[in-house]
């Protein structure tokens, strides 16, 4: 089977199993991440585009929020679709190296890739998380969730172990200081830092816009 055909019935497989969700992890996240992976590595040197497409378009297959906070669920997924449809086991090992480090684990928590493909998706990923997109998924996975929008006497948290960052429910507000704002500064490749730049900039300008329109001055 080419690559062509195997990416395409990734995505396939994907978006059957995602279209519709409503928390903001849903095929458009994945198509979101694919694009912007794509774009990203076509900009960076050695990338494998076939690696980068499948570890884009898998990466949230089985999302540790999702499954009982086991961050082996999403290379398991990963590797059981991958071996269905024939992909070869360097480019499953690949992926799943993606898939299971991928996901943003509490401030303390540093995510490493041993290739230039898993830097690639890490920054994708990202990027989707923040600026006007980011705001808007940060809205949609709380109301999903009973998540309260915002309360002044609730102060955001420094993680420091990942079982503390996955069993907390934070406020809406209070996710862009325990994660969103963290993210600039932890991009991995020259264009995601670029790209991440003017995102930052775009959720700072919304949190003084935010705490105005709360304290009722505009």
């Amino acid at each position: 089977m080419s690559n062509k055909v195997l990416i395409q019935k990734t995505a396939d497989y994907v978006k059957a199993k995602f279209e519709g969700e409503g928390s903001g992890h849903d095929w458009w996240h994945m198509y979101r991440v694919w694009q912007l992976a794509k774009h990203i590595a076509k900009s960076e040197k050695g990338a494998d585009m076939t690696v980068v497409e499948l570890g884009a378009l898998l990466h949230d297959i089985a999302d540790f929020k999702f499954h009982g906070h086991s961050l082996e669920a999403g290379p398991k997924a990963a590797r059981q679709w991958l071996k269905s449809i024939g992909a070869d086991k360097k480019t499953i090992a690949s992926v799943e190296d993606i898939v299971r480090n991928v996901s943003f684990k509490g401030a303390s928590f540093k995510n490493e890739f041993k290739t230039i493909d898993g830097r690639v998706v890490y920054d994708a990923d990202k990027l989707d998380s923040i600026g006007a997109i980011g705001i808007a998924r940060v809205f949609a996975y709380s109301g999903a969730h009973g998540n309260l929008i915002h309360h002044p006497d609730i102060k955001p948290k420094e993680f420091k172990t990942f079982e503390e960052y996955a069993s907390y429910k934070a406020t809406s507000v209070n996710h862009f200081y325990e994660k969103l704002l963290l993210l600039k500064d932890r991009m991995q490749t020259k264009t995601g830092k670029k790209m991440a730049a003017r995102r930052h900039k775009i959720m700072e300008d919304y949190l003084k816009q935010f705490y105005a329109e709360w304290d009722g001055k505009l």
